[in-house]
């Protein structure tokens, strides 16, 4: 069994030592990931193609299923156009030995083109052929219509496409083709480092520099807890192994909570949005000079959500002197929930918790360098400081073994006489909205200050945390759990 692959075409108009270093660099990967699934399998390349060949030793045998699975692992690494699976023939005296072609031909395809319509295409490549592809196509395509009943030969919309491939005194039959996911080679670009929350849009715009032949690092903000965290190192790690794998990077957390603590606190609920990413870009650059990389991912799509107008946009990065990548900066949100779709990383977005933390209520579409400035004078950077002093950098195969299992917490819809109700909600959320209930006492503590009043919480009693969604308060009840608070859960009416 042997596929051969084929080259994005970008990679083919480089000059020639960037083109062979692209080559390279695309059999490493190749090699690097087929060996980590596959055994007794060989991988060469070529000026203008790399071939994967099941050796003959293979216990397996050329089963459909290694076939397919075999195509699927390629069908995930960058910088590949198409795949073929082909037979593979060396044919002497080529130029005279027409029927040859014709009986392999014949052998590989004759039952595919019984019944149907058909047509023989033929790509050549060599010097030394004193015959034209057309003419080869005639004579093949003659052979099958005398041996098979066929419907005919279709020259514009048949139903079976013969193709074939002369490389010299080579021939190649294809016998099933599967599309590449195009892009560059990982390992032929630089490093960036995505701003990854786990949902559709970072983890779609992550996707896109991967494929584009960037090494991508990614950086978390911690905003709320161990559940949220655990999501986004599951979808960062499926990206990795499933499109990246050929390649280590790492996975940066940075614990955000007193950060979230400090703009509530301290920033106007109108500008609240563009300060927090502001605060993010900040520390992201921080984390990326420390890494020694020049460019930062975000999932930014220009006027989805009120943070991301061009004028706000311009704002944030007025920060940093690092290099912002939007990839989705002009695309709909259908079309980047269809790619989600596409990548496998959908149900990681749907399921990903959304933080509630920062709400701006009648969120500026229009901020001011001045408005900011005004703000952020409020604001204590030391907290800034110390959450990029605080990150916690991992290589992305041990992500999961540094995280501890999230608890899980009981869901109560009627609350029994006994529970003390907590109320995390912002203030201002509070305010529009009391919670009012009868039987049961009702305490305030903001999500963000409950880690600095744990020590006024009776263990004895059993506590139901409340906000809004319920995101929230499932995300602070399962990080006190695990904290070995077990006589907590959530009001969830």
């Amino acid at each position: 069994m042997k596929f051969v692959i084929k080259l994005f075409p970008e990679i083919t108009i480089k000059s020639k030592p960037v083109r062979q270093r692209f080559v390279r660099q695309l059999r490493q990967n190749i090699s690097e990931v087929i060996k980590r699934e596959f055994e007794h399998i060989a991988v060469q390349g070529f000026w203008d193609k790399i071939e994967v060949t099941l050796k003959k030793s293979h216990p397996d045998g050329e089963s459909e299923e290694l076939t397919q699975n075999i195509a699927a692992t390629l069908q995930r690494i960058p910088g590949i156009a198409n795949i073929l699976r082909v037979q593979n023939y060396k044919i002497d005296n080529i130029n005279e030995n027409f029927d040859r072609i014709v009986e392999l031909t014949q052998n590989a395809m004759g039952k595919e083109v019984v019944g149907r319509t058909f047509v023989v295409r033929i790509k050549r490549v060599g010097v030394n052929h004193t015959f034209k592809s057309h003419e080869l196509e005639r004579y093949v395509g003659g052979g099958l219509l005398h041996q098979n009943e066929t419907l005919g030969v279709d020259l514009h919309n048949p139903d079976i496409k013969v193709q074939l491939e002369i490389r010299d005194s080579d021939l190649y039959i294809v016998e099933q083709r599967f599309e590449g996911l195009g892009g560059y080679p990982l390992g032929t670009l630089d490093e960036v480092l995505s701003l990854i929350s786990g949902g559709f849009d970072s983890t779609v715009s992550s996707f896109l520099t991967m494929k584009r032949g960037l090494k991508t690092h990614f950086c978390f903000f911690n905003l709320g807890g161990s559940a949220h965290e655990i999501g986004v190192k599951q979808v960062a790690q499926y990206l990795w192994q499933t499109y990246g794998v050929s390649h280590r990077v790492k996975f940066v957390t940075v614990p955000f909570e007193e950060v979230i603590a400090e703009i509530l606190k301290t920033v106007h609920h109108s500008q609240m949005g563009v300060v927090l990413k502001r605060m993010m870009l900040r520390a992201a650059s921080a984390v990326a000079q420390e890494m020694k990389i020049d460019a930062l991912v975000k999932g930014d799509s220009v006027a989805q959500v009120s943070s991301q107008t061009l004028k706000n946009l311009v704002v944030v990065d007025s920060v940093t002197d690092t290099l912002v990548l939007r990839p989705l900066i002009t695309m709909d949100k259908l079309d980047i929930i269809r790619l989600a779709a596409k990548i496998g990383t959908e149900d990681f977005a749907k399921n990903m918790p959304e933080y509630c933390g920062v709400i701006s209520d009648k969120p500026t579409t229009c901020a001011k360098p001045e408005r900011i400035a005004e703000e952020e004078e409020k604001f204590d950077f030391t907290v800034l400081d110390k959450a990029i002093e605080d990150r916690m950098i991992v290589k992305i195969d041990q992500v999961m073994s540094r995280i501890k299992t999230v608890a899980e917490v009981e869901l109560v819809a009627v609350p029994a006489v006994n529970d003390i109700i907590i109320d995390i909600r912002h203030p201002d959320e509070r305010e529009k909205n009391p919670l009012d209930l009868t039987n049961n006492q009702i305490e305030t503590i903001a999500f963000y200050e409950l880690m600095s009043k744990l020590d006024s919480l009776d263990t004895t009693k059993h506590y139901l945390l409340y906000c809004d969604q319920g995101t929230m308060s499932q995300l602070h009840a399962s990080h006190l759990k695990g904290m070995g608070y077990e006589r907590i859960g959530v009001y969830a009416p």
